[in-house]
């Protein structure tokens, strides 16, 4: 009678195994602001200094040293013994004027592959819709071996 209690064990054991390794788990990388305290952020207004001590300090700068800043955060989910899968990727564009003001506050998303806009606040300016991100991205596929 033991011995048939030990299996059942081993059973329950082996079975809640197996289950625990079909659940998904998921990773989180990067960070982008809440937006409660985006919303603190004054187009118009705020600097660069301004936004660091609002929102922390962002997980890359533009190339240039007067470029935008960029909160960039993506989730990657893992199945099993599938590869891991990225399900969703945001970034965060602050974009500033010559003189260190915000001029442009754009959050970007991805859907089937493509980048949108989902959020967008700017100043009544014109807005060039040109920013180092879109740039960048709106680049990659049209390098031809003639440019090269």
């Amino acid at each position: 009678m033991h011995i048939t209690s030990f299996r059942k064990w081993v059973a329950i054991g082996a079975v809640s195994l197996t289950l625990g390794a079909c659940t998904p788990t998921f990773q989180n990388h990067g960070y982008i602001p809440p937006q409660e305290e985006l919303d603190t952020l004054l187009v118009g207004i705020d600097t660069r200094s301004s936004v660091e001590e609002s929102v922390g300090p962002p997980s890359s700068g533009g190339v240039l040293s007067d470029g935008g800043y960029y909160y960039v955060r993506s989730r990657v989910r893992t199945f099993g013994p599938t590869k891991p899968k990225e399900i969703d990727r945001q970034v965060l564009a602050i974009s500033f004027d010559s003189a260190g003001v915000i001029s442009n506050i754009e959050r970007f998303g991805l859907e089937k592959g493509n980048v949108v806009p989902l959020t967008r606040r700017v100043t009544d300016t014109a807005l060039s819709n040109k920013t180092f991100l879109r740039q960048l991205l709106g680049n990659i596929g049209r390098v031809g071996a003639g440019s090269l």
